[in-house]
């Protein structure tokens, strides 16, 4: 039997999620827009994060065995689109700190998950994690044997590791103070003598993933870690993604999370879940972009002697709109359902790559059925237009990445279409 109705206790962990987000999101843009820099505007969501911290949305990211309360990845989808309708900056925030955690949560010991998530589990301050995997050469064909590979490397010295290249684009990597989030997974490149990638080795050999908490980041002299520069994003504009650099960084060899060989592994587990995820913030935009313009086109004629919404062209963009709404939740949910199942990797990508690029066409059609006032700065649309093209590019982004891992599942021999689907 096929059903998709919410439990109850979906239901709740949804209804949470909505008040959640009108409450206290609400207020968030608010406060940081006023900010003239990224930099500020990601420093003025602390005070938000740490209500999300109380509320139990950071100790919902880590699973029960673990001690969190995170449930199922259809649960997470239902939280994602609640928060992702009021505020993406600050749900970005959030559910990064669950990817910057996740390494952790597949890849390490015991030890290391005892000492690393205890801030994560204390339902107190601030708590950030961050995966710093980008670089600013780009990854897209990081484990391409022959290639440069990642730029980032790691030599042994002694009993410790020690790392030195640069990382982007990795949400809340510099921390509220630029001096590092309480817990980083960096990806890096074992490799003694710094040189470049062997072109005839296996990329994925050498790939490799260190623990760096906030205190290792202390205990460098201080241009061993730096912020050096704060990206201006278009889109999610209080978020930190920055330029940071490592130079002869050192990392206590105990550290290790992940050894040359097994860290690629690790990494594609990872983004495999954020990818269905993607399809709830997408969702979650397109329910925003509808809900503005179907209350614009309900409550203004544009000087004509009718509500707008009584206009055929303007009540078919409306349409369009909330089938594609629909239709993303629907695919969204189906791909958590089966990952939750353990067979969910092939529709995660399709929910990414699909979602995420009907999400900018929503927000535009949404912008045309309202007009030209859509376009001003303080309507939402320019917002929600410019998050929604955010969502293609990254998270794994969908021509580099995303369409070439789903084509690498096509081209197998023992590729079945439809086992994805039907189990």
């Amino acid at each position: 039997m096929i059903d998709i109705t919410l439990s109850d206790s979906q239901r709740e962990i949804r209804d949470k999620a909505a008040k959640f987000a009108s409450d206290v999101l609400i207020t968030a843009a608010d406060t940081y827009e006023k900010h003239p820099t990224q930099k500020e505007r990601f420093q003025a969501l602390r005070p938000f994060y740490g209500q999300a911290v109380k509320a139990g949305l950071v100790k919902g990211l880590i699973p029960k065995p673990f001690g969190g309360t995170a449930g199922t990845v259809v649960e997470a989808a239902l939280l994602v689109e609640q928060l992702c309708k009021h505020d993406r900056s600050l749900s970005l925030t959030i559910f990064s700190t669950g990817l910057g955690l996740s390494s952790l949560l597949i890849a390490g010991s015991p030890e290391q998950r005892e000492e690393h998530l205890k801030p994560f589990l204390s339902g107190e301050g601030e708590p950030l994690a961050s995966l710093l995997h980008t670089e600013p050469e780009g990854i897209a064909n990081w484990l391409e044997k022959g290639g440069s590979g990642l730029r980032t490397v790691a030599k042994k010295d002694g009993d410790d590791w020690v790392i030195s290249g640069d990382k982007i684009w990795a949400t809340s990597s510099c921390g509220w103070d630029d001096r590092g989030p309480d817990l980083m997974c960096v990806v890096c490149r074992s490799s003694q003598g710094g040189q470049r990638q062997d072109p005839d080795a296996n990329p994925v050999d050498s790939t490799m993933i260190l623990l760096v908490p906030r205190e290792v980041v202390a205990k460098n002299k201080p241009e061993a870690y730096q912020v050096l520069k704060h990206i201006e994003s278009s889109g999610f504009s209080a978020t930190g993604g920055p330029h940071i650099r490592f130079t002869d960084f050192r990392v206590p060899g105990k550290n290790l999370l992940a050894t040359p060989g097994t860290a690629g592994a690790v990494i594609t587990r990872a983004f495999t879940s954020s990818a269905a995820l993607v399809g709830a913030m997408a969702t979650g935009i397109m329910a925003a972009a509808f809900e503005a313009a179907l209350a614009f086109a309900k409550s203004d004629s544009r000087g004509g002697a009718q509500a707008l919404l009584a206009r055929q062209s303007v009540s078919d963009l409306l349409m369009d709109v909330k089938m594609r709404t629909d239709a993303a939740r629907a695919m969204t949910w189906v791909a958590a359902s089966a990952l939750d199942n353990g067979r969910g990797g092939e529709l995660a990508l399709e929910t990414k790559i699909y979602c995420s690029e009907l999400a900018v066409k929503a927000v535009t059609d949404a912008m045309l059925a309202v007009g030209v006032s859509s376009y001003n700065k303080d309507s939402p649309f320019p917002k929600l237009l410019n998050d929604a093209m955010c969502l293609p590019l990254t998270g794994g982004g969908n021509v580099g990445i995303r369409r070439r891992q789903l084509e690498q599942i096509f081209v197998a021999e023992d590729y079945q279409p439809w086992a994805a689907s039907f189990g």
